[in-house]
């Protein structure tokens, strides 16, 4: 079951999909968009065992301070027991991720659906 939310502030929108948080970035992430999404990040990963999907795919703009934000959900998600995915299909934000090694935590699916399917060891602890 979906449930829609409204935009938690201008470069975030928190919803529920099939059990998942889903985190929809949406905009430019720089250092001020991270600035307001840090808050409501921690938020959303702050219980046990949270289920996070964060969606890039709204994303026009991504820079270090996404990457930041990224690092640092994959961090608070697995220190409680959670799981936590990546959607993403923007050509640049993909290379950024490739080349910087965090794909390889945090591997991104294409889709939502493909996110939630994807095996619990891809997004393995290291």
């Amino acid at each position: 079951m979906r449930h829609e939310h409204a935009p938690v502030s201008r470069h975030l929108r928190v919803r529920r999909h099939r059990g998942h948080t889903v985190l929809e970035l949406h905009g430019e992430i720089d250092i001020a968009a991270a600035v307001e999404i840090i808050p409501l990040l921690d938020a959303a990963t702050a219980l046990p065992n949270p289920r996070v999907v964060i969606d890039l795919r709204p994303v026009e703009f991504f820079d270090c301070s996404g990457l930041r934000l990224l690092h640092r959900a994959r961090n608070r998600v697995l220190a409680r027991g959670g799981r936590i995915r990546l959607v993403c299909v923007h050509p640049l934000t993909l290379r950024v991720l490739r080349v910087t090694g965090l794909a390889e935590l945090l591997p991104p699916s294409a889709s939502l659906d493909v996110a939630l399917c994807r095996p619990e060891t891809t997004s393995g602890s290291v």
